[in-house]
Parts: structure tokens; C-alpha cells; sequence
């Protein structure tokens, strides 16, 4: 009886063990597994040209929604494009009806770490893939590619934040601009003084002293102003009704009519000049007239560049004392001669008469 008792016993320690371990191994796939133990799955498949890093169990996404695993990756054999990989998916029954036969099957990124799912875009057939059935495969963007962007702008956006430390470090020794502005106390004083002029004006105006000052807070000035823009008005208003010499140019037709025969009178006068019309046009336009005016001038010039060199008798007369002397002197006798002659007109007008 002990015997048979001590069996039993050990029997019932087995096969509650037995049923332990069952339920942990159980506990561990239900926590550890993404699937259910009582949800019925079937195959597809999808053919790709490279498994880009994918690996057994990864997830299957259709539009993002977790829709199965992936089972088995190998080569198929086949040498045509996009069917080098043949992919094994387990997708859960109960999705198949939401897979359209068309749908695009491709790797995509889980995350930016590496792991990789496949991933079926949606396609737009009202027939639905079938089980055993096969995907059509679609653009796959390679991780790598991203995973070298990324790291691209990484390594810009640690350039700048090297730089940044850099002149976050001549800030603070003080260093540039900025630096003194922030550590230069001689700087700090003198923005400060500034500050307080700023001030001390702001007070003075408020005060009315100054120019601005009474621009700003002087009644009388504000009057004379008003009365100065008042007079303006008047003036604006009796141009705007055609009276004095402005309110008649913009208002008087006749003025007007006048002025625009004036207008026509000058471009007919320009449009003469312009022909080489009449004297002035002449002068402008006549190449014989304008040769002999240089000519002209040419020889006035010779004439000046002698008279200037004392040739001639107008050059003796500007440059030579004696014959200026002599011309002088010889005035000064016309002049006596001629006082003499109205003193005393008898003397020079005498008749002598002689008989021989």
C-alpha cells in the first residue's frame, strides 16, 4: 500500500509539473508572440529582387495595420526581375477579404535602427487575393539610403552645433560684438549713459523745451500751424476756382489755348532750327557759315595775339610808353590850343593884306 501510495503520488507531482511547464510555455508564446493561439492564418507569397535585410517573422503591414508575419525567405531559382526572393507571408484569415489581388508588396523600414517588415500598399480591385495566392511586388526603399540621409543630417546638424559651442565660447569670453556687449562694463556704462540722454530728452520734450519740444506741447505753435494749413486751403480753394495767375492757367481755357499756341509756335520755331531755316538756323546747320566763323575767329585771335605782342599801332599803343607819352603830350597841346582859340577867336582868325 505505501508503495502504491508513494507512486500515485509521484505520478500526480509529474503531471501537475507537466501542466505547469504547458501553461508557462503557453503564458510565454501568448506575451512573446504578436499572434493568437486560436486565430486560423494562411500563406501568400510575393516575389522581390532582393530581401534587403529582411529576416523570418518580421511583421506584415497592410496600410500600417499588422495584418501577419513573414514565415520563410529563399531563393525561388527564377532569373527574371523581381522574382529572385520568393517571400512566404501568414496573414490571418479574416484579412484576406481586405487584401485586393492588385495590392503592391514591398520592404519597408519598422524604424530607423534596421529592422525592416514587409509592407502591402492597398490596391484598388474589387477581387480579393486568395489563399496560396500570389502579390505582385512594388518599389522598395532602401533603409540604407535613409539610414545615409539621416546620418548626412546628423552630421550637418552637429557641424552647426560645434559651431554654435564656438561662438557660444567667444560669448562668453567676451569676444566680438555680442561678447562685449555682455561682459565689456565700459560698453555696459556707456549704453547706459545713453539710455539716460535718451531720457532726459524724453523728459524735455514731454516739458515742451527744446524745438521738438514746442512742437510738441506749444498751443500758440499748434494755432500758428493751423493757421498756416487754414491759409493753404484758401489758397488751394481759390486755384481750384480759377482765381490769380495758377487758378487761371489750370482754369482759363483761354490761357490755356494761348499757352498751347505758344507750345506750337516753339516746335514749329525748333522744327526750323532743326531744317536750317533762317539765321539761327543757319548758324546751326550751315557748315559753310559755322567754316567761316572759325575762320573769322581765327583771324580775330591772330589780330589779338599782335596787338598783345605791341605790333601794329594799336599793339604800340598798348605796349609802348613814349608813343603813349607823345599822344599825351600832343592832347595836352590840343587842349591848351584849343582854350586859347575860344579865349580869344581874333588871334587865330587874323586877314593880313599886302600891296605889293
Amino acid at each position: 500500500m505505501t508503495s502504491k501510495k508513494t507512486g500515485w503520488a509521484q505520478l500526480r507531482v509529474g503531471l501537475l509539473a507537466m501542466a505547469a511547464f504547458a501553461l508557462l510555455a503557453a503564458l510565454i508564446f501568448y506575451i512573446t508572440s504578436s499572434s493568437s493561439l486560436f486565430e486560423s492564418r494562411s500563406k501568400i507569397y510575393a516575389y522581390l529582387d532582393t530581401s534587403g535585410g529582411l529576416l523570418k517573422n518580421a511583421p506584415v503591414r497592410l496600410n500600417g495595420v499588422l495584418i501577419g508575419k513573414v514565415v520563410e525567405i529563399k531563393l525561388s531559382g527564377e532569373n527574371s526581375p523581381k522574382r529572385i526572393i520568393k517571400v512566404t507571408l501568414e496573414v490571418l484569415d479574416d484579412m484576406f477579404r481586405e487584401i485586393p489581388n492588385d495590392s503592391k508588396v514591398s520592404i519597408g523600414a519598422e524604424n530607423l535602427l534596421g529592422a525592416k517588415l514587409i509592407s502591402i500598399k492597398k490596391g484598388a480591385s474589387t477581387t480579393p487575393v486568395s489563399k496560396g495566392g500570389e502579390l505582385p511586388s512594388g518599389s522598395s526603399p532602401e533603409l540604407d539610403d535613409i539610414q545615409e540621409q539621416a546620418s548626412q543630417t546628423i552630421a550637418v546638424m552637429q557641424n552647426i552645433l560645434t559651431k554654435a559651442e564656438g561662438i557660444v565660447n567667444q560669448v562668453e569670453a567676451g569676444k566680438g560684438t555680442i561678447g562685449k556687449l555682455l561682459v565689456d562694463e565700459a560698453l555696459y556704462n556707456r549704453a547706459m549713459s545713453i539710455t539716460g540722454e535718451i531720457e532726459r530728452l524724453a523728459a524735455a520734450l514731454n516739458q515742451g523745451r527744446g524745438t521738438l519740444g514746442k512742437l510738441l506741447s506749444d498751443e500758440a505753435l499748434y494755432n500758428d500751424v493751423r493757421k498756416t494749413l487754414g491759409r493753404m486751403d484758401l489758397i488751394v480753394a481759390d486755384i481750384q476756382s480759377g482765381k490769380g495767375t495758377a487758378g487761371k492757367l489750370l482754369k482759363d481755357e483761354t490761357a490755356y489755348d494761348e499757352a498751347k499756341a505758344s507750345l506750337v509756335e516753339m516746335r514749329k520755331l525748333m522744327t526750323d532750327l532743326n531744317a536750317g531755316k533762317g539765321t539761327a538756323g543757319k548758324l546751326l546747320k550751315d557748315e559753310a557759315l559755322a567754316k567761316q566763323l572759325s575762320a573769322t575767329i581765327a583771324r580775330v585771335d591772330t589780330i589779338l595775339d599782335k596787338v598783345t605782342t605791341g605790333q601794329g599801332t594799336i599793339g604800340q599803343l598798348l605796349v609802348n610808353p613814349s608813343l603813349y607819352d607823345n599822344l599825351n603830350g600832343t592832347s595836352a597841346e590840343m587842349k591848351g590850343l584849343m582854350k586859347d582859340f575860344r579865349a580869344n577867336p581874333k588871334k587865330f582868325l587874323r586877314i593880313k593884306l599886302a600891296i605889293f
